[in-house]
C-alpha cells in the first residue's frame, strides 16, 4: 500500500484516541504529539507538520464547549481535513479537450520515471479513448530513444524520434507538426532529464518550450528525495511556467508524505502518483480520497467514478433488471468480475473499498489475489450455458466435470461457490427495495438502526467486521445514495459494491 508506515502510525494515533474513556488535554496532546511524529519520520517539512499541529489545537479549543462526547471524532475530523489542506492546491490543473491537439511537455531530474511516466500518461488516457502519441526529445541520455520506443510499442501507441538527430528542438518540433496533422489528441514530449548544474539543458527545455508550445508542462518528481521537492519544484518552475505534477515511486519509500506536502507547498498541482512499475500503476491523485484510502477509509467517491467510466450507466438492461428483482447468477457474478479487474490495479480497487474479496485478497501480494480471481473465470469459462444462467447450486457430477475442464480442484470450485452463495444471498435479500436510492435515504434517515439490523442479518459477521462494520457500511451507503445517478449504479454492480 502506498505511504503504508504512515498510514499505520496515524491510525494507531486514533486507535489510541477512541480507547480512552475520558478525552482530557493531555489525551490530545499525546494523540496529536504521535501524529506530528509520524509525519516528521515521513520527512514532512517541520514548517507543514507544526501548522498542522496549532490548527487542529485552535479547532478544538474553540469547539471544546460545544463538542461533548462527540470530541473523538471532532479531533480525528480536524485532523483528517489538515492533511486534506496540506495535500492540496488552489491552482487547477490543465484538463486535456477532445476536438484539439493538446500538447503535453514532459520535465524532471535524472532518474525520477519521467520515461515510463510519460507512457503511463499516454496510456492512461488511450484507455479512456483518447488518441495518443509519444516523441522523445531526450537526446541526451544513451537509451533514452530505445526505451521510450518500447514502452510505446508495449502499449501500442505510435512514436517518433531519431536516431541520428542530435538536436532535441528540432525532433520535439517535427514530432509535434507530424502528429497534430494526423489529427492525435494527446501529444506527449519526453525531454532531457535534468541537474541543478546543466545548465544547458535548462537552455534546451527552454528552447523546445518555445518551438512546441505545450498547453501543459508537467513535472515527473521522485518521492525519494522528500521534502527536497519543494526546491526542485521551484527551480524548474524559474525556466518554465510548471502546469502540474506528477510523483512517482511512491510504493517503496518512506519520504512519499513529505513529497507530497512539499509539491502542494509550492502551489502546483498534482495530477497522479505513481505506485509501481508496471503501466497500470497509476492513479489520478486526489488529496480528499488519497487521505481516506491511506487511513483505511475507502474512497466511495473514487470507486463510484471508476464504476461509471468502466460500466457505464446503461450497459446490460437485463443483469440490472435481474438484480433489481434479487437474482443473481453466475454469469452476473463473472460479468462483474470482469468490470472490477478494468478498474486498474487490483490492490487500488480494494483500497477504495476494504472488505472487497475476503479470502480471495488476503495476501500482500496483487499478484496472488488476481491470479485467484482470474481463476474464478477460467472456471465459469468452462460452465455451459445453463449452468451460468441458472440460479441453483451445481450437482456433484457437473462439479467434477467443470474442474476437469477448467484444470481446476474440486475445492478451488467450492470456494468460487460459496463466494457466489454471499453474494447470491445478500442480492436476495436486499432485493430492489435497497437498490433504490429513495429507500435507502428514506430508511437511513427515519430508522437508522433498522438498517443497521437488516445489515447485520443479511452480511456474514466476519466480512461485516472486515468492511468496518455496519456503521461503516451505512455511511457509504449514505454517501452513495446521495449521489446522481446511484440507484442505476448500485443497480448494475449490485452486491459487488457492499463487500
Amino acid at each position: 500500500m502506498v505511504l503504508a508506515e504512515l498510514s499505520e502510525q496515524i491510525t494507531q494515533a486514533f486507535r489510541k484516541l477512541h480507547a480512552r474513556t475520558i478525552i482530557t488535554e493531555e489525551v490530545i496532546d499525546e494523540v496529536i504529539g504521535d501524529i506530528v511524529r509520524a509525519l516528521l519520520s515521513a520527512d514532512v517539512n517541520v514548517k507543514l507538520v507544526r501548522q498542522l499541529r496549532e490548527n487542529v489545537k485552535l479547532q478544538v479549543r474553540l469547539h471544546a464547549d460545544a463538542l461533548g462526547a462527540n470530541k473523538r471524532k471532532f479531533i480525528q475530523k480536524a485532523v483528517i481535513e489538515e492533511f486534506i489542506n496540506m495535500l492540496s492546491s488552489d491552482r487547477k490543473p490543465y484538463v486535456p479537450k477532445k476536438g484539439h491537439a493538446n500538447i503535453i511537455m514532459f520535465v524532471g531530474l535524472q532518474g525520477a520515471g519521467k520515461t515510463t511516466t510519460c507512457t503511463k500518461f499516454a496510456y492512461h488516457y488511450q484507455k479512456k479513448g483518447w488518441r495518443t502519441a509519444l516523441i522523445c526529445a531526450d537526446t541526451f541520455r544513451a537509451g533514452a530513444f530505445d526505451q521510450l520506443k518500447q514502452n510505446a510499442a508495449k502499449v501500442k501507441i505510435p512514436f517518433f524520434g531519431s536516431y541520428s538527430e542530435a538536436n532535441a528542438v528540432r525532433v520535439a518540433a517535427e514530432g509535434v507538426a507530424k502528429f497534430k496533422e494526423e489529427k492525435y489528441d494527446i501529444i506527449i514530449v519526453d525531454t532531457s532529464g535534468r541537474h541543478k548544474q546543466e545548465e544547458s539543458l535548462f537552455e534546451e527545455m527552454r528552447l523546445i518550450h518555445e518551438a512546441v508550445k505545450p498547453d501543459d508542462v508537467i513535472f515527473v518528481m521522485d518521492s525519494h528525495i522528500g521534502q527536497a521537492c519543494y526546491d526542485q519544484a521551484a527551480a524548474f518552475n524559474k525556466v518554465v511556467d510548471v502546469g502540474s505534477v506528477i510523483i512517482t515511486k511512491l510504493d517503496g519509500h518512506a519520504k512519499g508524505g513529505g513529497a507530497l506536502a512539499a509539491v502542494a507547498a509550492t502551489n502546483s498541482p498534482i495530477i497522479f502518483i505513481g505506485t509501481g512499475e508496471h503501466f497500470d500503476n497509476f492513479e489520478k491523485f486526489d488529496a480528499k480520497s488519497f487521505v481516506s484510502r491511506m487511513l483505511g477509509m475507502g474512497d466511495i467517491n473514487g470507486l463510484i467514478n471508476t464504476i461509471q467510466e468502466i460500466v457505464g450507466m446503461n450497459t446490460n438492461k437485463e443483469m440490472v433488471d435481474r438484480i433489481s428483482s434479487g437474482i443473481y447468477t453466475l454469469r452476473d457474478m463473472y460479468e462483474q468480475i470482469t468490470n472490477i479487474l478494468k478498474m486498474g490495479p487490483l490492490s487500488q480497487v480494494v483500497s477504495m473499498f476494504p472488505g472487497m474479496f475476503p479470502g480471495v485478497f488476503d495476501s500482500n501480494s496483487e499478484q496472488v489475489g488476481v491470479a485467484n480471481i482470474k481463476k474464478f473465470l477460467c472456471i465459469m469459462d468452462s460452465m455451459t450455458s445453463d449452468e451460468l444462467d441458472c440460479d441453483k447450486p451445481l450437482s456433484e457430477s457437473r462439479i467434477v466435470r467443470i474442474a476437469r475442464g477448467s484444470g481446476s480442484t474440486i475445492g478451488e470450485i467450492n470456494q468460487l461457490m460459496e463466494h457466489y452463495k454471499v453474494l447470491q444471498k445478500l442480492v436476495g435479500k436486499l432485493g430492489k427495495s435497497s437498490l433504490s436510492k429513495e429507500n435507502v435515504n428514506q430508511t437511513l434517515m427515519r430508522n437508522p438502526q433498522q438498517m443497521m439490523s437488516r445489515l447485520q442479518q443479511t452480511i456474514d459477521p466476519k466480512l461485516l467486521s472486515r468492511m468496518g462494520g455496519a456503521t461503516n457500511v451505512m455511511k457509504f451507503m449514505k454517501e452513495f445514495s446521495q449521489m446522481d445517478g446511484s440507484a442505476a449504479m448500485m443497480k448494475q454492480m449490485g452486491a459487488g459494491l457492499k463487500r
